[in-house]
């Protein structure tokens, strides 16, 4: 029996046992009340009402540890019948961090850097925002975060109502980035003007993120976002369906 024939056989399989993915079972005991309510403020709702049209929603987050790694050979472009080749050898030139507020209904991207992340850098991307218009003089503004140490707990909320009273901060559930829309636009920044890394510096590295959210701008749409509570409540039944005997459920 060849090789060949083996792979083939193997590939036919309806189940692959030696493969697996990793995740992380929702453990929040709000899961469901927590989503719903982000899935509300995508359909521009909060409590039952629709929100106003000086009412915006803002999806923040910030990506840390962005290398300037510079290459110790130049990258070969690339030409017929080959790809692009990127040196693996590489210096580090040290990192960034890089906020950002995306307004999930006008398809608007505001964004600061800075040389880490923290609570400190997160309230200079809110008052970058929240100073702009139309949030200057908007009626209210909704950040939805998750919980990471720059934006967590109930501290963050009052923190952040303190400073800007028509500011609401709403957190996500615990390990739910994934609902948070800001994650694409970072997915969408790494992919288009990050990867490959290859920065002389970090003055290299700043001047392509700070380039990032012009060019988004001008040509950016509102995600086309289909999850929505019947999507939610779907998700949690059959993650109900494989918790422990006696465990508190997830659909509601």
């Amino acid at each position: 029996m060849s090789a060949s024939t083996v792979r083939r056989w193997l590939h036919a399989d309806a189940i692959r046992p030696w493969q697996h993915r990793s995740w992380i079972f929702p453990r929040d005991p709000n899961f469901a009340v927590k989503a719903a309510r982000v899935l509300d403020l995508y359909a521009r709702s909060w409590d039952g009402a629709a929100l106003g049209e000086d009412e915006y929603v803002l999806s923040a987050d910030e990506k840390s540890q962005l290398q300037a790694l510079a290459r110790r050979h130049p990258e070969l472009p690339p030409g017929p019948g080959r790809v692009r080749r990127v040196e693996f050898e590489y210096t580090r030139g040290g990192t960034l961090a890089y906020f950002g507020a995306y307004d999930v209904h006008r398809a608007r991207l505001v964004d600061t850097i800075a040389p880490t992340t923290g609570i400190v850098w997160f309230e200079k991307l809110v008052a970058k925002v929240m100073t702009t218009e139309p949030y200057a003089s908007a009626s209210r503004v909704f950040w939805i975060v998750d919980n990471g140490s720059s934006h967590a707990g109930a501290t963050s909320v009052q923190r952040m109502r303190a400073a800007w009273p028509t500011a609401e901060l709403v957190h996500l559930p615990v390990h739910a980035s994934w609902l948070n829309q800001i994650e694409i636009v970072f997915s969408l920044l790494a992919r288009k003007a990050l990867k490959p890394a290859d920065f002389a510096d970090l003055d290299a590295l700043a001047a392509r993120l700070e380039a990032f959210a012009p060019r988004f701008n001008a040509t950016a749409t509102a995600f086309d976002w289909r999850f929505g509570r019947t999507q939610l409540a779907d998700l949690c039944r059959r993650l109900d369906a494989h918790r422990p005997a006696g465990a508190r459920p997830l659909a509601a």
